[in-house]
């Protein structure tokens, strides 16, 4: 089931994640074995969690790597959603 506009993961990451351990963005991206500009990236929404940046972020701050592509999946597809209203495809039928 998908959630009703879903927040970018890169907010749920700040949220839940940087801000109740104090963490910068730098010192996350070091952790995380990623460049700044990489987590300030995902943080501000400009990129998604890659099935790479999903392990990182499993073994940096817990859950597992599915729950976080699941995230960036839920956010995607909510997306595309609102985008798709007009789009006109043909149904195909078996013969």
């Amino acid at each position: 089931m998908l959630m009703h506009n879903p927040p970018h993961p890169g907010q749920i990451i700040r949220r839940q994640c940087l801000e109740p351990l104090g963490l910068s963005v730098t010192d996350a991206a070091k952790g995380l074995g990623v460049s700044r500009n990489t987590l300030s990236m995902l943080l501000n929404g400009r990129l998604g969690i890659s099935p790479q940046m999903a392990i990182r972020l499993s073994q940096g701050f817990g859950g597992n790597p599915q729950s976080w592509l699941q995230q960036q999946m839920q956010y995607d597809l909510w997306r595309a959603q609102q985008q798709a209203k007009g789009i006109k495809v043909q149904r195909f039928k078996a013969a």
